[in-house]
């Protein structure tokens, strides 16, 4: 059975119409989608860690990625996909209160992939969770993601903005990312 997703309104809330997710991108019908970025404080530095999507992926593969991301299926939340998604993606497990909302995002784009038309409209609830853990110790979902990998966060935004990384992040979901760093002073 196909993954089906609620189509929303522009503030996330579902219509009471549900689509596969081909057909949402095909069509580029609103869906919800969460994003989580795992952030912590290494040698004074805050540091963001970026996940490569593997080469399958029907999107943007091979490019650098939020931590941990994914679509929110039909009848489900914000907050309990983005803790789902962390645990497939990455072996995280997570409690409701570890995760500090960030804000909403609204974006729409096309593209081609694999020789197929994808357009994506989205509205994305963005979290930020500290965590202070290893590359290689995170449990990556090998048929999502190739690896993860520490950055500084002042220097993947550069990278991010600059395109000096394959990247599909958003400079202005990083800002809320670095807006949220510094109301929360860096730490937990």
């Amino acid at each position: 059975m196909p993954e089906m997703l609620d189509i929303v309104d522009e503030n996330g809330v579902p219509t009471g119409q549900s689509v596969p997710r081909t057909t949402a991108h095909a069509e580029g019908l609103r869906h919800r989608t969460s994003h989580v970025w795992i952030v912590r404080r290494k040698n004074g530095r805050v540091q963001v860690l970026l996940q490569m999507r593997c080469a399958a992926k029907d999107s943007y593969p091979g490019c650098y990625d939020i931590s941990s991301a994914g679509h929110i299926p039909a009848g489900a939340e914000f907050v309990g996909s983005a803790l789902r998604e962390l645990r497939e993606e990455l072996g995280v497990t997570a409690a409701p209160a570890d995760l500090h909302e960030c804000g909403l995002r609204r974006f729409r784009f096309e593209a081609e992939f694999h020789g197929k038309p994808f357009k994506d409209n989205q509205v994305s609830k963005v979290f930020c969770l500290w965590l202070d853990r290893e590359a290689e110790d995170f449990a990556v979902q090998k048929s999502e993601i190739d690896y993860v990998k520490w950055f500084d966060l002042d220097e993947a935004v550069a990278a991010v903005e600059q395109g000096t990384i394959p990247n599909c992040i958003f400079p202005e979901e990083l800002g809320m990312v670095k807006k949220f760093v510094g109301q929360t002073g860096g730490g937990c």
